[in-house]
């Protein structure tokens, strides 16, 4: 038997646990926000990957790779007579790139990607010789190097074929040395930027209200939807104090945009749980149209009358029209209901895009519909 007291413990329990949860509606302004200028920068090379098991271009298809190895031999002190035909089968012509991070500095190791651009069958155990990383500038900021590690497996004998994965992409960690480093401004200003990862005048004002009220008034002021600009310390050290405790600021951000995004590539429908339906009527049906031409021969009816054999071209249109009926779709507060509303109709995905469409143009879509 329950007693009061143990009735009143629970209660008090609950009660605690409540008030003791973390609030799932607060995040990080680091989660929120990125710092205007501190970003990562690409960086793009072309370079030989060798030591392949015959896997590598031919090089009868790909000229350049025949160029590039004989102009590399050449810098080595090697030279190759004109005209020379080089049957070569392990090495093969690749792109290099990579992310140069924001205040990288020289001697730091980064990841490079190695791509195929010539018919190599594979690069699995090539070594890619050194190749210079150049940035949008056509300046070099880094050098790659080394041992490639492919993800992808195949094998090949008697015509038949398995693969699994690809074969003409690799990946070497820390595969380049940074050489130069990009000149910033960033201990040179007191005033900073942070850009909302997306445009919110409220969570931007709520952010600029928090800042204020823990620095000042004045520190802080939301310029637009999606920049917030700072009065930070001039000095490094005292900067980088202010920004570390401004990005752990943990701000109350209200319900997610309501959002239905359409992919007209793949078909893919992707709806978020703030969607929601009012009542309204759709009708889809099937449209067909089938076109079938047969050639016929035309003979004169009279044969001293002059006239001539002709083929004439007989083409017959069919319409044909599926479906269609008008269906009721309720409303729907919640994600699942939204499900179960447009299951309903027993729509392709295909079918489903325009049904979205027509539904935003009617107003029964509360939601921001987005095409990719």
């Amino acid at each position: 038997m329950r007693t009061p007291f143990y009735r009143f413990f629970l209660h008090a329990c609950l009660c605690l646990a409540v008030l003791l949860a973390p609030n799932s509606h607060a995040e990080r302004i680091r989660d929120l926000t990125t710092i205007q200028g501190v970003r990562s920068n690409s960086l793009l090379g072309y370079g030989l990957v060798v030591g392949l098991d015959g896997t590598g271009d031919q090089t009868m298809q790909t000229p350049f790779t025949t160029q590039s190895l004989s102009n590399m031999l050449s810098q080595l002190g090697i030279t190759v007579p004109p005209g020379t035909n080089m049957q070569l089968k392990n090495v093969a012509a690749v792109m290099v790139t990579a992310e140069l991070p924001p205040f990288a500095r020289a001697g730091e190791k980064i990841d490079v990607v190695v791509s195929s651009m010539g018919n190599a069958k594979s690069l699995r155990g090539g070594t890619l010789l050194m190749t210079p990383l150049k940035g949008v500038d056509n300046q070099i900021y880094a050098l790659a190097q080394g041992n490639l590690l492919v993800s992808g497996a195949g094998a090949q004998s008697g015509g038949s074929r398995v693969q699994v994965n690809q074969l003409n992409g690799a990946r070497i960690s820390g595969g380049a040395t940074v050489e130069r480093e990009v000149p910033t401004q960033f201990g040179n200003e007191n005033l900073l930027r942070l850009q909302l990862n997306q445009e919110d005048f409220s969570l931007a004002q709520r952010i600029s209200d928090e800042i204020n009220r823990r620095y000042g008034g004045g520190t802080a002021m939301a310029e637009n939807a999606r920049v917030i600009k700072l009065f930070a310390p001039i000095g490094n050290a005292e900067k980088v104090r202010f920004l570390a405790d401004i990005q752990n600021i943990s701000i109350k951000t209200g319900p997610m945009e309501a959002r239905v995004i359409v992919n007209s590539r793949t078909g893919s429908v992707v709806i978020n749980r703030h969607v929601t339906l009012d009542a309204c009527a759709v009708a889809q049906g099937d449209l067909s149209v089938e076109i079938s031409r047969s050639n016929q021969v035309s003979q004169p009816d009279t044969p001293l009358a002059g006239g001539q054999t002709v083929v004439v071209p007989d083409t017959q249109i069919s319409l044909r029209e599926q479906g269609g009926a008008l269906q009721r779709v309720n409303t729907s507060a919640d994600l699942n209901a939204v499900i179960r509303a447009l299951n309903s109709l027993g729509a392709t995905p295909n079918d489903l895009m325009s049904i979205l469409q027509s539904m935003k143009s009617a107003g029964c879509l509360n939601a921001k519909l987005e095409m990719n």
